[in-house]
């Protein structure tokens, strides 16, 4: 009988976190089918090379780019996560800046989907510090890996597991837990879906990637199709850049078919620009991307007035 009242409050105190937490998308500025913000990963030479101090990211985003809304990833600053006097200075830089902090990246925290309960549990558990710093940032969300081994299924219901245990904790925090297609089966668009459907909280979305979509070598789910399945969970998009030919398109991705299904979805939120290229330089494929999402923005703006 104490189990099942510890259970009772326990999911009482769930509801009430989800029916009372900022579970944003980050809407768009007004008058602006969605906002751009800028993905940490971008300049991800420029850090570990020590040319720029992850503590400046927020300034040189709005000096540089103009941009006001950073994605942070936690790799440049892992033994940060519970370094207040650190966070609080990042955290005074971006108000100094006028900037705002909407995701921050997690990775080389373990498996969430991991076979093993035991691994599994310490995986989600690894998380929670960087819940309680993007929280402290201001954050809406933390971005996770569904990394897993095994058949498609038993990949699928330990990943909706770890997610489901992490959700849990996120809403206590006010957060959603949001997943990006990174490679192995959270490439394939359908196998992500039916994760978020299991997990089944309304803070447990995707972070759509435009590029991620190897699976395996040699084994590439059709990126249109991903994002399109994708989409109706989402709580940002990755605006994954790799080059531009001499119009000002990416060469990958069709980005404007892209944006439309982005927007079809009914998304108005923020899109992060992620350059992954090797030239121009890191600087200049960020203004490329930037200026051809302006482009699209202002392009595709009568058609969905």
């Amino acid at each position: 009988m104490q189990g099942r009242r510890t259970f009772i409050r326990s999911a009482a105190a769930l509801g009430l976190a989800l029916g009372t937490m900022r579970l944003s998308k980050a809407p768009a500025a007004e008058g602006d089918l969605f906002s751009i913000s800028l993905a940490q990963w971008s300049l991800n030479r420029m850090i570990f090379s020590g040319d720029l101090d992850p503590l400046d990211f927020p300034t040189f985003a709005q000096r540089t780019f103009g941009i006001s809304a950073v994605e942070y990833v936690n790799q440049f600053f892992m033994d940060k996560a519970e370094d207040r006097a650190w966070l609080g200075e990042l955290k005074r830089r971006c108000e100094d800046a006028g900037v705002a902090s909407v995701i921050l990246m997690c990775d080389r925290e373990g498996d969430l989907g991991d076979p093993d309960p035991s691994a599994r549990t310490r995986a989600v558990e690894n998380h929670y510090k960087w819940a309680d710093a993007a929280a402290f940032l201001g954050c809406h969300s933390i971005r996770v890996n569904a990394r897993s081994s095994g058949s498609y299924e038993a990949q699928r219901d330990y990943a909706i597991d770890g997610l489901r245990r992490l959700a849990e904790a996120g809403a206590e925090r006010g957060l959603n837990v949001i997943v990006e297609n990174h490679g192995g089966l959270s490439s394939n668009g359908r196998w992500l879906a039916e994760v978020i459907d299991g997990v089944g909280l309304p803070n447990c979305g995707t972070l759509p990637d435009f590029g991620n979509f190897v699976i395996a070598p040699g084994e590439e789910y059709d990126r249109y199709r991903g994002v399109m399945e994708l989409m109706p969970y989402a709580k940002g998009v990755s605006a994954k850049s790799y080059g531009f030919d001499a119009s000002g398109n990416e060469v990958r991705t069709d980005y404007r078919r892209m944006m439309r299904i982005v927007l079809d979805a009914g998304y108005r939120g923020h899109v992060g620009i992620e350059w992954e290229g090797a030239e121009p330089s890191e600087v200049d494929g960020i203004r490329l991307t930037k200026a051809l999402l302006e482009r699209l923005r202002e392009e595709l703006a009568e058609d969905y007035a």
